[in-house]
């Protein structure tokens, strides 16, 4: 999968993304202007060490990167959006679009786009949720859909023993 994050505006957002990416096997596309340096100590922190795990590639504007990806499976994250996200059909490899933090997606894009478009069912007097929970909601869906692929299900205790709490009295 890929996700498409249109001039970001928030570094704690985007490291966020990254670290969803990374545990995902999903690639990152930042789409300039963006509103951070990629250097940003706070970005850095909330993908922490993930970075190396990921692949993520950063492109000048939306119209270098669609030059460079044509003929994409697309679906655009919008408020604005006619159906739900979980009503699409994703397939691998498809690029999951997401605006900035403040406007969302551009509405001259969304026009041309509009039958691709998705939302996450919200109140209606919310405007939007958070980008980096939006993004996962979105991910996971697509991944879902596609029996996670790469991805492992099942965990495992490590043994280690932890110090007791009060809380094991309400276990």
């Amino acid at each position: 999968m890929n996700i498409v994050l249109v001039e970001p505006e928030i570094p704690q957002n985007t490291g966020n993304i990254a670290r969803t990416c990374a545990a995902t096997g999903t690639v990152l596309h930042l789409i300039e202007p963006l509103g951070f340096s990629l250097a940003d100590r706070y970005l850095k922190r909330a993908g922490l060490d993930y970075w190396n795990l990921m692949e993520y590639h950063v492109y000048r504007d939306l119209e270098s990167f669609l030059r460079q990806h044509p003929g994409i499976r697309a679906h655009y994250a919008t408020t604005k959006a006619p159906r739900g996200y979980h009503e699409a059909e994703y397939r691998d490899g498809d690029y999951l679009f997401f605006g900035r933090e403040t406007r969302g997606l551009p509405e001259n894009l969304l026009e041309k786009v509009y039958d691709h478009c998705i939302r996450i069912p919200m109140r209606k007097e919310a405007r939007s949720l958070n980008l980096a929970n939006s993004a996962a909601i979105v991910l996971y869906e697509a991944l879902r859909q596609n029996g996670f692929p790469g991805m492992s299900a099942q965990g495992e205790l490590t043994g280690r023993e932890e110090q007791d709490g009060p809380w094991l009295d309400y276990v």
